[in-house]
């Protein structure tokens, strides 16, 4: 099987590394932090022109007609320059809910994204649900053409800037049934909707959101839309492993690059044996998780839904390992200065951190494979 990249997709690859390498380096990337959004509207405008919002949309729908795997290049190079701009939550994720279920409401929003002026989060984690997507208690009553949804929903990436809420909610059945779950667009600036926002552990931005009474316009059918949200999930999930190995690579750069420069007993750190095995360990994990990522973009669309949570199962599991192998050598190996806010180090593994929880850390996700019989079916 080929794996190279087209001339196109290369393109856009080296298109994204000057980028981010001419205007996110780490101190730029801290004043961007500081500032009340959290995110650079200037580079928000820049990803809209470069065609990063209309890239995994169909052409019909007014995309350029991109993919899983052109995807996974964007993902991989917000990785490595730890972007905190909304692309995952509007592009990914909310595009991902418009492109497979939102039949009626593409041709009015898509383009919008494309253009960079709507932003989307997913409001899907509560109080109870810990990683279990089916768990829902918020609730959605049918009202006229439309519903009307109450409830709270916590962790939502983003939820503080987006303009439309993607939110899941039950219109039958009890808290963990995985039937009567339906998914709704919602007006994040309603007054029936209350936002509280906050800056997260890597930097990005959560909030935590109320439901009372708001109008939801449902995408898809109301009653069975688990089907939609575990499609979505998967795809995003092959996204995270992308960005995951765009931290891991940029980390032990970083790291290799320390050991070159930092001098003890009279001579480079680097050149102390033990020291570059655990270098190879960095390594080692990351080409593990750049191989599993790229099997897991693969299967990101495809249509049978049990070989594709096998998929991102796997992955989720093995990023999470190899991300904590990594984080945790570059933290021991730069010593306290790893630690410290002023260096990068630190803020990767933090990334990397926030990767693995996000929709089900490592041992989560292990153990989900392993009640499906492993990655390849007896």
């Amino acid at each position: 099987m080929d794996f190279d990249l087209t001339e196109e997709q290369s393109i856009l690859k080296d298109s994204l590394d000057r980028l981010f390498a001419d205007t996110y380096g780490f101190e730029a990337r801290r004043k961007i932090l500081a500032t009340p959004e959290g995110w650079s509207a200037e580079m928000w405008t820049r990803y809209a022109e470069m065609g990063l919002m209309a890239l995994p949309f169909a052409e019909e729908d007014g995309g350029l007609g991109g993919g899983p795997i052109e995807t996974m290049i964007v993902m991989e190079a917000m990785g490595k320059a730890l972007a905190l701009e909304p692309y995952f939550s509007t592009v990914v994720i909310g595009g991902g809910f418009l492109r497979l279920g939102g039949a009626e409401q593409k041709s009015e929003l898509i383009p919008e994204i494309a253009s960079g002026s709507l932003k989307l989060a997913f409001a899907q984690v509560e109080k109870n649900s810990r990683y279990d997507l089916h768990h829902v208690e918020t609730t959605a009553t049918k009202s006229g053409a439309d519903f009307v949804l109450s409830g709270a929903k916590g962790v939502v990436l983003h939820g503080d800037s987006a303009d439309r809420l993607i939110v899941t909610a039950r219109t039958a059945g009890g808290a963990r049934d995985e039937n009567g779950i339906g998914v709704f667009l919602v007006d994040a600036s309603a007054p029936e909707v209350t936002r509280r926002g906050y800056v997260m552990q890597d930097g990005h931005r959560g909030a935590e959101i109320s439901l009372d009474k708001a109008r939801g316009i449902p995408l898809g059918d109301p009653e069975n839309g688990l089907p939609l949200v575990n499609a979505v999930i998967d795809q995003a999930i092959a996204a995270l492993a992308a960005e995951s190995v765009g931290v891991m690579s940029a980390l032990h750069a970083l790291t290799v690059d320390y050991l070159k420069v930092r001098k003890q007993f009279g001579a480079p750190i680097g050149q102390f044996q033990v020291l570059q095995h655990k270098a190879v360990d960095m390594y080692v994990a990351l080409e593990q998780a750049r191989s599993i990522t790229l099997y897991a973009t693969m299967m990101a669309d495809i249509d049978d839904a049990t070989e594709r949570a096998r998929a991102m199962h796997a992955a989720k599991a093995e990023i999470g390992h190899g991300g904590r192998l990594v984080g945790e050598n570059a933290i021991q190996l730069h010593g306290g200065v790893g630690m410290t806010t002023e260096y990068a180090a630190g803020h990767y593994f933090k990334r990397m951190t926030m990767i693995d929880i996000l929709f089900g850390d490592s041992g989560y996700h292990l153990t989900k494979l392993a009640d499906a019989g492993g990655l390849l079916a007896a």
